[in-house]
């Protein structure tokens, strides 16, 4: 236990919410871990989640993924961010399935295979419609390469607008998946695995599971979008993080007091002022107006600018918080308290922000004993 701050990280939600999207979407799940688990620490949340019922893991970076196999993963783990001039060696070395979305990539991981004299497992990336990863302009001159070093176990391609059911992008989208899917059938490879779907997708856009569904940010308990998909009790998730923090100082200031750096606040009447011992450099957003903490049944908003290590917030007159208590900074919202989603608007970003910004200085405690 922490004397200042920790995340709370409740390992049985999370397989709540994995073993619901499983039995619903029926198709492989793939547990997306980049990241640190969305702040939610790499290592116990895979665990985890494998436990849970996900049959791959999925990361950003290659050494994410080394991490994972050097503390006991064994499973299938897809490193997607992986550029050319990177380490393939250990990739392959490790049987870690690498996502290639260039021809420089794949001959680059060619020659490693080649040197390794064992075959590199790839997935290939395509640009459906968001123009960022993935096969595009390349795409035609595919055919001419060489894939005799190269298993490719996937293809995949990502959303960029799954978070908005209804949309002609996400038909479009899945369309021409479907196309290049056929594409790179005719020049025969068919890669057993076919990934499209998103946590948004996962729940509302079945025709985007092929054979296998990514699920990131509704394995945590947070809604893919708050404006058009709703809460994350409305999409009937548990959000699995509970960030608290140490009072470290309550005090009562006057009326007309000015607040914080800049005293860029005031206080409107004579109030208790609680300093929350957490700030910017732990992942709490500097420009944070309009969310807070909790403490015994009431939300105490923030009242100035956020600091580097600390936050102060206005607590009321007739609070009964003491230095050294206990509150909530965001939780599932079930008694009242603030949320991720809360801290997202007051940012002017979204709750996936909140979470995978939450530094290392803050330890992350497990709840659930049964990982």
């Amino acid at each position: 236990m922490s004397d200042r701050a920790e995340f709370l990280i409740d390992l049985s939600a999370l397989s709540t919410n994995i073993a619901r999207l499983k039995k619903e979407c029926g198709v492989d799940v793939l547990a997306v871990v980049k990241a640190d688990a969305y702040g939610h620490g790499l290592i116990r949340v895979s665990h985890a989640a494998l436990k849970a019922g996900a049959s791959w893991l999925g990361v950003a970076l290659l050494e994410e993924a080394i991490t994972l196999r050097e503390n006991g993963v064994e499973a299938p783990i897809l490193a997607w961010l992986v550029s050319p001039g990177s380490d393939f060696d250990s990739a392959i070395t490790h049987n870690i399935d690498i996502g290639v979305s260039s021809i420089k990539g794949l001959r680059e991981i060619s020659e490693s295979a080649k040197r390794a004299g064992k075959k590199a497992r790839i997935h290939i990336e395509v640009d459906t419609g968001m123009s960022r990863g993935g096969f595009l302009d390349e795409w035609k001159d595919l055919p001419t390469e060489d894939f005799s070093q190269v298993d490719v176990i996937g293809i995949f391609s990502h959303f960029a607008r799954a978070d908005e059911p209804g949309e002609q992008q996400n038909i479009d989208q899945i369309q021409r998946f479907q196309q290049m899917v056929q594409e790179l059938g005719d020049i025969g490879i068919n890669p057993p695995i076919k990934h499209l779907a998103n946590s948004a997708a996962t729940m509302k856009d079945s025709p985007s599971y092929f054979t296998m569904v990514r699920v990131g940010i509704a394995m945590y308990g947070l809604t893919p979008d708050l404006t058009h998909l709703g809460t994350s009790k409305d999409l009937g998730l548990r959000p699995v993080g509970q960030l608290r923090a140490k009072l470290h100082l309550v005090k009562s200031v006057p009326a007309h007091s000015p607040v914080g750096y800049g005293a860029s606040a005031m206080t409107q009447s004579d109030t208790k002022l609680g300093v929350v011992a957490i700030g910017y450099a732990d992942g709490i957003p500097r420009i944070a107006q309009g969310a807070g903490v909790f403490f015994k049944g009431k939300k105490a908003p923030i009242i100035g600018r956020v600091s580097m290590d600390q936050f102060v917030v206005d607590l009321g007159s007739d609070s009964t918080a003491q230095s050294g208590d206990w509150v909530i900074v965001f939780g599932d919202g079930s008694h009242g308290e603030y949320t991720a989603d809360d801290w997202g608007r007051a940012s002017s970003s979204i709750n996936y922000e909140i979470v995978t910004r939450i530094g290392p200085r803050v330890p992350r405690i497990y709840q659930s004993h049964e990982y």
